[in-house]
C-alpha cells in the first residue's frame, strides 16, 4: 500500500462553501457583467488555442475550418479562466504548503516504473482522451459537475455519473484492484 503524505488540508466544509460561493459570482459575472446569454464552461478555450496557435502557422486552415468560422479564434474571458485556474491552484498549494516537483507520481512508478518518457506519453494520451471526451460531453467534468449541477441540469448529471465510472474503470485497469 501507497504511503500518503501528511500534509496541511484545508477544511472540506469551508473549501466546499468557497467553491459555491465562486460558482455563483462565476455565474453572475458571466450573465450580467459579461453579458452571455448562458454560463459557459471552458472546454472550448482548448480548441481556441490550439486555433491560435495553428493561425500562426497555418492561417488559411483555419481561415477555412468551419469551426473557427462560427467561433472567432481570440483570447478571451474563457482562456483567462484556465490561466486564472493554473494561478490559483499554484496559489492554493503554496498557501498550503504542498507545492512539490514530482516527474512521476509513487502510484504510477509502482505499477509502471519511474520512466519518465513513459509518463508524459501516458499523460499526453489520457489528456487528449479527456479533452475528447469533454467535446463529446458538452463540457468537462468540473463544467458538468459543479456548474452543471449547481444549475440542476440532468444532462450534466448524468455526464457527471458517466465521467465517475470512466474514472472507476480506467484506475481499476492501469492500477488494479487492490491499489498496486
Amino acid at each position: 500500500m501507497m504511503k500518503l503524505l501528511k500534509a496541511p488540508t484545508w477544511n472540506p466544509y469551508v473549501a466546499g462553501a468557497l467553491v459555491g460561493v465562486l460558482a455563483v459570482l462565476s455565474v453572475l459575472v458571466t450573465t450580467l457583467t459579461i453579458d452571455k446569454p448562458k454560463y459557459l464552461g471552458a472546454s472550448t478555450t482548448f480548441v481556441r488555442g490550439a486555433g491560435l496557435l495553428e493561425q500562426v502557422v497555418v492561417p488559411e486552415r483555419v481561415a477555412q475550418n468551419e469551426y473557427f468560422q462560427s467561433k472567432k479564434v481570440k483570447v478571451d474571458w474563457q482562456m483567462l479562466f484556465v490561466f486564472g485556474i493554473f494561478a490559483g491552484a499554484l496559489v492554493s498549494a503554496r498557501l498550503g504548503g504542498t507545492v512539490k516537483r514530482e516527474t512521476v507520481p509513487p502510484i504510477w512508478k509502482e505499477r509502471f516504473g519511474d520512466n519518465q518518457a513513459l509518463r508524459a506519453v501516458g499523460a499526453f494520451i489520457g489528456g487528449a482522451i479527456l479533452m475528447f471526451g469533454a467535446r463529446l460531453a458538452g463540457g468537462c467534468p468540473s463544467g458538468h459537475g459543479l456548474s452543471g449541477n449547481m444549475q440542476l441540469s440532468v444532462s450534466s448529471l448524468l455526464a457527471l455519473v458517466f465521467f465517475m465510472v470512466g474514472a472507476i474503470v480506467t484506475a481499476r485497469i492501469l492500477y488494479g484492484k487492490g491499489g498496486k
